[in-house]
């Protein structure tokens, strides 16, 4: 469905993650066939992905916005808040998403939730300093008052996940999150964060795959 959004000539933003790859394979089908764009990839991975499919990258030195977003989501809330980062590219997806006239969101039913929190909260932090930004962190779980912990990403062989950036992601787990703009603002706030996977007020439709087709959710309703 997303990919009835486009317009030749637009300025998209591309996704990272297995939902956004299958985006990415489509858009290069629409390529190979003579469809115009300029695209932004959220990670080295989807870059590549791109290139191999012949699809135009830039990058947002070179642009001052972009028309339209497509990416996928780990949790979908209420007002289509979402919960991203399982891939490790969150910073990048929020800058262009950021960047972005319009995002629109694509995912299965199992990602559609009542409030945010049952799947980890990624929080992107700076290597140095690990501990002291680990145990702010802990802090603010308690005051969340969650069952869950903090866990640093690693990656299958044990080595500690570094972003595209250089950074580290810590996976929080709230269990549920009733106040996300709050929560997202006390986050903001520790020196050592980076970023986070809260998208708050980002997001303007999301295309949903259930088993009886594909519902569309707009931020109207």
């Amino acid at each position: 469905m997303a990919i009835n959004d486009l317009q030749p000539g637009m300025r998209l933003g591309l996704g990272t993650g297995s939902t956004a790859r299958h985006f990415v394979d489509l858009l290069g089908e629409r390529v190979a066939a003579g469809f115009e764009c300029l695209c932004v990839p959220t990670s080295e991975v989807t870059a590549a992905q791109a290139r191999a499919l012949n699809i135009a990258l830039t990058d947002l030195d070179t642009i001052d916005h972009l028309d339209l977003t497509i990416d996928g989501a780990d949790e979908i809330g209420p007002g289509l808040s979402l919960i991203k980062g399982a891939g490790g590219a969150l910073l990048r997806e929020k800058i262009v998403a950021a960047a972005s006239i319009a995002m629109i969101v694509i995912a299965d039913a199992s990602k559609v939730v009542t409030t945010l929190g049952r799947f980890p909260l990624p929080i992107e932090v700076n290597r140095f300093g690990l501990g002291a930004t680990k145990r702010a962190l802990e802090s603010v779980l308690a005051q969340y008052d969650t069952q869950g912990g903090l866990v640093l990403r690693r990656t299958s062989d044990g080595a500690s996940f570094i972003t595209d950036g250089g950074h580290l992601i810590l996976d929080a787990f709230f269990g549920r999150i009733s106040q996300p703009e709050a929560l997202s603002r006390t986050l903001l706030d520790i020196p050592g964060v980076v970023q986070h996977g809260l998208f708050l007020g980002m997001c303007k439709k999301a295309y949903v795959a259930t088993a009886d087709g594909v519902r569309t959710i707009q931020t109207q309703d």
